[in-house]
């Protein structure tokens, strides 16, 4: 019998809220049989969208929270005292049991507290990651941590690339995912503290494939599956990397509009460049998920499209039927908690 994933999508948050998410949640479940959809908000305005749009309604639920957490507000005093906000109800259902993950393009500082607080590390993990899949020369690769410890410890750094592993295999498909540490040059004696303490650590770890410093310039080439960092680095390697192909792609976009000579090999070029500049769009690729935890977080762009909220749905459902969870629990020598 095939399982059903239950995932809740917060339909409050986000630049494009309750629109997209809500548009993106149904694709999702449209697009497959063994997803329920649990959407968190302001139950008059979610069941106004779904008006729009034809869905297996035995499989899309509405849970009513009528408070939202904005951007500007102290996360960890948001999540304390907005309780019946979206955010902390999914999150709170996800603890519970009663849900399987959550998706939100809300606050990202009220998702990790709450996912820190509300859905709880699992047993041996010492700092929950955020992790994105990032587009490269050869496909993806997971940028872990992007944003959610600054202030690692080299046994934080091992827990990430032993948790990046698994996912990179588990989800993406990639056997035997090669796992490279962030630094200022390839050699081994180069680097900061973190840096120079965590390198022989990743040399001994014995259930991971690790290949040495990564230089940044590098990681677009796809020399690695599993890039790992601390947050600040992490944050800045991501937002760089979103600039620059914004930026890549409005020059090219000129480029072509410049002259009548450049319109008309525009159009002969056009479906090849679609395809191209497509893999480099992080709509594709989902949200970024928050590992380590009792249940699966996973944290979309704040201007989120349908698309990438479709994706990430699908990406959390991937994440329950390889059972993630349980292959990390085994990692750290113990079972993940429910």
């Amino acid at each position: 019998m095939q399982e059903i994933v239950r995932v809740v999508v917060d339909a409050m948050g986000g630049d494009n809220a309750p629109d997209e998410q809500i548009k993106g949640a149904i694709q999702a479940v449209n697009s497959r049989d063994d997803i329920e959809i649990i959407f968190t908000g302001r139950q008059e305005v979610i069941t106004s969208q779904l008006e729009k749009y034809t869905y297996p309604q035995e499989r899309v639920k509405i849970i009513h929270a009528d408070e939202v957490i904005e951007t500007g507000e102290s996360p960890v005093e948001a999540i304390r005292k907005k309780k019946n906000s979206s955010i902390v109800t999914g999150e709170m259902l996800v603890k519970n049991g009663e849900a399987d993950a959550f998706v939100s393009s809300g606050s990202t500082g009220a998702v990790l507290a709450g996912g820190q607080l509300l859905v709880g590390r699992m047993k041996g993990v010492q700092r929950p990651p955020l992790a994105p899949l990032i587009p490269t020369e050869n496909g993806v690769a997971l940028l872990i941590d992007c944003g959610a410890n600054v202030d690692a410890r080299p046994s934080h750094l091992v827990q990430f690339a032993q948790m990046g592993s698994v996912y990179m295999e588990r989800v993406v498909g990639i056997k035997n995912p090669r796992v490279g540490i962030v630094n200022i040059g390839a050699e081994e004696e180069k680097g900061n503290v973190l840096v120079k303490e965590t390198y022989p650590l990743l040399k001994e770890c014995k259930n991971i494939n690790f290949i040495g410093n990564v230089e940044a310039r590098d990681i677009p080439a796809g020399v690695c599956d599993v890039v790992v960092c601390e947050a600040f680095v992490g944050n800045v390697i991501l937002k760089l990397y979103e600039g620059v192909g914004a930026t890549m792609i409005k020059k090219i976009k000129a480029g072509l509009m410049s002259s009548l000579r450049s319109r008309i090999g525009a159009l002969l070029i056009k479906p090849a460049l679609k395809e191209t500049v497509k893999t480099f769009d992080a709509t594709q690729y989902g949200g970024a998920p928050m590992l380590g935890l009792k249940g699966l977080v996973v944290k979309a762009h704040g201007s989120a499209k349908s698309t990438e909220i479709q994706n990430a749905v699908i990406q959390c459902v991937e994440y329950k039927q390889q059972h993630i969870n349980e292959i990390m629990g085994s990692i750290f020598n113990v079972s993940p908690e429910k």
